[in-house]
C-alpha cells in the first residue's frame, strides 16, 4: 500500500536513509530532510548526509531531495523556521507530483512535523545575542534562570529557553504547555527503522573510518574557522579537539565511536517511548 506522506526513522546508522531512497524510488517520492545537523553545508560527512563525497544537487538518482545543506555554519535556525522549511517542501513535493518522504533522526524535528509546535513569541535581535552569550559563557549558570522542568542540555535549546525568559519574563515550559499548532505531517505513515543492537554497534563502528577518509577533517576544520557551536555534531567534538591538540586521533575517533553508541541507545529510548510507528523494520 501506499500512503499519501511518509516520516522514516532510527538511530543512527540504522540504514533510514538508504532505504528512504529505494521507497521514494518505487514510489515516486521526494526526500525531505529531518535532521538538525544535515541541513547545514559543509559537515556532509560528519552529519552523515546522503551527500558526503556527492556534489550537492536537488536529486540523487532522479529522486528529488529537499533541505539538505541549505544552512551555512554562521546560521541559526529554530524549530519554527525548520517547520515552516518542511511545510514549504512537503508542498512543493505535492506540487510536483511526488510524495513526501520525511527522513531523520532528530527527534524534536519528528515531533514537531507530527505535533507542530506551541506558540512562541518573537525575540529581538539584542535578547537573542545576550542569551547565547551566558550559554557561551557559563552554560549551567545559564540552566539556573530556567525552571527544574526545563531538561534539556543542548547549548542552542537551552539558549532558547533563556532568550524567552529574557524577552517575556515567562518561561518557555509555559509556553510549550499551550496548544499545539503547525503540524505538517500528523497522518503521514511512521516507519521506524531499528537493526539489532550489535548490528547498529557494528556499523557505527565501521562507518566513522569512513567518514574520516571522505574529509571529515577539513570539515573540523572549517567548524572552527565559521565558530560552529562543535558539540552540536557527534563526531565535530572530537575532530575539533585532536586539531586543537586536545586528543590524538586515535583518541579522537574511539571517543566518537562511543559517543554515537550512546547517541544511538538515547535515539533508541525517544523512538520508544516518544514515537508510535506504524511499521517497524529491523533488516535493512
Amino acid at each position: 500500500m501506499i500512503y499519501d506522506a511518509y516520516i522514516i526513522t532510527g538511530p543512527t546508522a540504522s540504514g533510514k536513509s538508504s532505504f528512504a531512497h529505494n521507497l521514494a524510488r518505487e514510489i515516486g517520492g521526494a526526500i525531505i530532510n529531518a535532521d538538525s545537523v544535515q541541513i547545514y553545508r559543509g559537515i556532509e560527512n560528519i552529519s552523515a548526509s546522503p551527500f558526503a563525497e556527492r556534489e550537492i544537487t536537488d536529486e540523487i538518482d532522479g529522486v528529488p531531495y529537499m533541505l539538505f545543506s541549505i544552512l551555512d555554519l554562521s546560521k541559526q535556525i529554530s524549530v519554527v523556521e525548520y517547520l515552516n522549511l518542511a511545510r514549504d517542501a512537503y508542498n512543493k513535493a505535492l506540487a510536483a507530483g511526488k510524495i513526501p518522504i520525511f527522513v531523520g533522526g532528530t527527534g524534536y524535528y519528528i515531533n514537531a512535523l507530527i505535533n507542530g509546535i506551541s506558540p512562541m513569541p518573537d525575540i529581538d535581535n539584542d535578547v537573542r545575542e545576550k542569551a547565547r552569550k551566558l550559554v557561551a559563557d557559563d552554560i549551567e549558570a545559564a540552566r539556573k534562570m530556567l525552571p527544574d522542568e526545563f531538561v534539556a542540555t543542548d547549548p542552542q535549546r537551552v539558549a532558547r529557553a533563556v532568550e524567552v525568559f529574557l524577552q517575556t519574563g515567562t518561561h518557555i515550559t509555559e509556553f510549550q504547555n499551550a496548544e499545539r499548532v503547525g503540524a505538517v505531517a500528523p497522518d503521514a505513515h511512521r516507519i521506524l527503522i531499528n537493526p539489532p543492537t550489535d548490528v547498529l554497534l557494528k556499523r557505527i563502528a565501521a562507518r566513522i573510518p569512513e567518514m574520516m577518509s571522505g574529509g571529515a577533517l577539513a570539515e573540523a576544520q572549517l567548524i572552527i574557522d565559521s565558530h560552529w557551536d562543535e558539540s552540536r555534531a557527534i563526531g565535530a567534538t572530537q575532530l575539533c579537539k585532536y586539531i586543537r591538540g586536545e586528543l590524538t586521533m586515535d583518541d579522537a575517533i574511539q571517543n566518537w565511536i562511543t559517543k554515537t553508541n550512546q547517541y544511538a541507545k538515547r535515539q533508541r529510548t525517544w523512538f520508544r517511548t516518544q514515537f508510535k510507528p506504524d511499521e517497524i523494520i529491523t533488516e535493512v
